[in-house]
């Protein structure tokens, strides 16, 4: 009796390690360490010194080059150098913020300014993002703003989660503003939302190098309220078609076309990743998306101050 009482003590431990959870973080997404980037606009502009930040292993640039992922950072923000008309300007939404003994990402939705008379006369509504992949600088125009990221990195494991720590500051404006820097703004009615994703995609490239997908899995969520923060908040992941699903909602579907992201395919160029279907429930993904914003509509558009912080991002398994 006490031998098989031990063996089936054994067996439970042993199921139990087997199944044991594992938490692991992201490279770079406990957000303590950033780039910080001194660039001197245009003399039309100003000729101001502007500071902007990426993630990545601390240090301060000043050559005011187009910036590259650094030190193994699989992160990209909506930071950015941008020479439209051939007019150096910056652009800084995701600041470094405090939390606890640590730092964290700090997005937020604001207006951008570039005005020089006769010449360029701009107000460009960013929201701050974070997100894993690369933006492409230096950026000479606000047209097909999802060309300029390449979104996503190559992935073949299968979280069962995306794990972070956020607090979320929401205006009480009631209203959304759209403006890309051309023609009249527009506002609409309604405070937008934070939005957080996880997409994993099984990628191909046929012969013209048009690179096409499969949605493998899912875990996508907005906030609308004010909160203090929030620790280890998750997302879970469904795989497979999730249309059918209780609790499914339209921004949780397949990427349409004309909104999709961009990767380079194998002959370096930027193409759009097209979602053609939902994958088998057991398919095994090519590349992981995982994004921050402090918006959740298309771009350009947003709540002014709308504000997320984020730090501590992990996969679940």
């Amino acid at each position: 009796m006490k031998k098989r009482l031990l063996i089936a003590i054994l067996c439970a431990a042993a199921a139990a390690t087997t199944h044991a959870e594992k938490v692991e973080p992201i490279n770079f997404g406990n957000f303590d360490q950033w780039v910080t980037r001194e660039i001197k606009e245009s003399k039309l502009l100003g000729g101001a010194n502007k500071t902007i930040y990426e993630i990545g292993p601390t240090q301060t640039i000043t050559t005011g080059k187009p910036y590259t992922n650094l030190g193994g950072s699989p992160w990209a923000t909506s930071n950015v150098l941008a020479s439209p008309m051939g007019v150096t300007k910056t652009s800084n939404a995701v600041f470094p913020d405090v939390h606890g003994s640590g730092k964290c990402a700090k997005l937020t939705t604001l207006y951008e300014h570039c005005k020089v008379i006769g010449v360029v006369n701009m107000e460009v509504l960013v929201a701050g993002s974070v997100f894993l992949g690369k933006m492409l600088e230096p950026i000479k125009s606000t047209s097909n703003p999802y060309s300029k990221m390449e979104m996503g990195v190559p992935f073949t494991r299968r979280p069962k989660a995306l794990q972070f720590d956020y607090k979320l500051f929401m205006p009480s404006t009631g209203e959304r503003i759209y403006s890309s820097g051309f023609g009249k703004k527009k506002t609409y009615k309604g405070n937008d939302c934070a939005e957080v994703f996880i997409i994993l995609q099984r990628r191909w490239e046929d012969a013209d190098g048009n690179i096409h997908a499969k949605r493998v899995g899912t875990g996508r969520e907005r906030y609308a309220k004010t909160t203090d923060w929030v620790a280890a908040h998750r997302i879970p992941v469904e795989y497979g078609d999730i249309s059918g699903r209780a609790g499914f909602k339209a921004w949780k579907g397949l990427i349409p076309e004309e909104k999709s992201y961009y990767a380079k395919n194998s002959k370096g160029k930027m193409v759009p990743v097209v979602e053609e279907g939902w994958d088998a429930a057991d398919a095994t993904p090519t590349h992981l998306l995982v994004m921050f914003s402090a918006g959740s509509g298309s771009a350009y558009i947003g709540t002014i101050d709308l504000t997320l912080w984020v730090d501590n991002v992990a996969l679940v398994y």
